[in-house]
């Protein structure tokens, strides 16, 4: 394992590599040596009791053997020191990999992590520094989770208190609108407040989208994982825009092939996917045609939303997911009572929705043989897997 850093196979290799030298140097050595001293004698005297008598024994060696045992004990030496080396790089790596996997673990969301059990040394300094940093962070973490928590309270405290006073204003404007229309004096009158009411719905569904922004950047929505049916999402996000397509006057077609779906969140897709066919319907003009095709692969599930609409300039196709962005084009269109001028917090709204749920959400023209745009695209991407 340790072996597979490269720093530690130099330091290895060269260890090796300055033994054989060190080994080739003291036989080398050694042998010059002895050759100048004419050979060595190693006297062994032992004592026969038997005989009374004193043997000596001559042993005679000669300067090659000498040099290789210095060599061996040279190389032994260096191979040891090397072999300790290797050891202890051993040691401080396990030392380092238990750090990392603590890290990772606290990566993971675990918090009851310990990084003070080494010794003394440098590590124990390292594990120290980034116990501090943990204790940080698991600070800001619950600091930031009250902030949600409280962002979240102040959210429907807001939501409560716009409401409240529109629904009032909704109220009260139609009974005055009732009224004036039974007396049929005032006519311009009631034409006047039927605008209103309009505004008021718009602001309504302004302020819901706004909230709607609002919880997923702090994080307080609550996400299902289940599984969901093209087919159903399509029919739900349709249905509440039929009359609009209607009276707009234009056409609406899909194609969703059999079993088509992805593991998601039914209610919060609806309410992308609706952003989305809004959007295109309020491009297309009367006569045109919304199409949704919604396939499904080894990897993902694939739904495309296209019109005939006079496409995205190309200046703002990297900008159409911003919040409060508005075209070129978004400007020159006049708005109406079916297909009122946007703010530009649809699709941000949608894109929020769609990376919440692990999706993708892009945005192109459509062109045909010759290269003309023919319209806006949108696709939506739900992956089986994220790696």
């Amino acid at each position: 394992m340790v072996l597979k850093n490269r720093e530690v196979r130099r330091a290895v290799a060269a260890g090796a590599i300055l033994s054989a030298i060190g080994a080739a140097a003291a036989y080398g050595v050694t042998g010059m040596l002895l050759d100048g001293t004419g050979g060595t004698s190693l006297m062994l005297a032992t004592t026969v009791e038997a005989a009374r008598d004193t043997a000596v024994v001559s042993l005679q060696t000669s300067p090659r053997t000498v040099a290789l045992v210095a060599a061996c004990c040279a190389l032994a030496t260096g191979l040891i020191v090397t072999g300790v080396f290797t050891a202890l790089t051993a040691i401080r790596y396990r030392a380092l990999n238990d750090m990392a996997a603590n890290l990772d673990r606290v990566l993971a969301g675990e918090r009851d992590i310990c990084l003070r059990d080494m010794r003394e040394g440098e590590l124990a300094i390292l594990a120290s520094e980034v116990d501090k940093v943990i204790a940080r962070l698991n600070l800001t973490v619950d600091e930031l989770q009250a902030e949600k928590l409280a962002l979240s309270d102040a959210l429907a405290d807001i939501s409560h208190q716009l409401k409240t006073p529109l629904t009032s204003i909704a109220i009260s404007t139609e009974l005055i609108r009732d009224r004036l229309a039974e007396r049929g004096d005032a006519p311009e009158i009631v034409e006047r407040l039927r605008l209103v009411q309009r505004l008021q719905g718009r602001v309504e569904d302004l302020v819901a989208a706004l909230l709607k922004l609002a919880r997923i950047d702090a994080g307080v929505i609550k996400l299902v994982k289940a599984p969901v049916d093209a087919r159903e999402l399509v029919r739900k996000s349709f249905e509440p825009l039929a009359v609009a397509f209607d009276i707009a006057g234009v056409d609406f077609e899909t194609s969703i092939h059999p079993g088509a779906g992805y593991e998601g969140d039914l209610a919060w897709s609806v309410e992308a996917l609706e952003n989305i066919l809004k959007n295109c319907m309020e491009h297309t003009p009367a006569g045109g045609t919304v199409r949704v095709r919604a396939t499904e692969d080894t990897l993902a599930c694939r739904i495309r939303i296209e019109d005939t609409g006079p496409g995205i300039d190309e200046a703002d196709l990297p900008h159409v997911f911003e919040r409060f962005y508005r075209g070129k084009r978004a400007d020159a269109v006049e708005s109406s009572e079916v297909a009122p001028v946007g703010v530009g917090i649809g699709l941000s709204l949608a894109k929020s929705l769609v990376a919440a749920q692990g999706g993708t959400l892009t945005a192109e023209n459509a062109r045909d043989a010759r290269g003309d745009v023919t319209g806006a695209v949108f696709t939506l991407v739900f992956f089986k897997a994220i790696v």
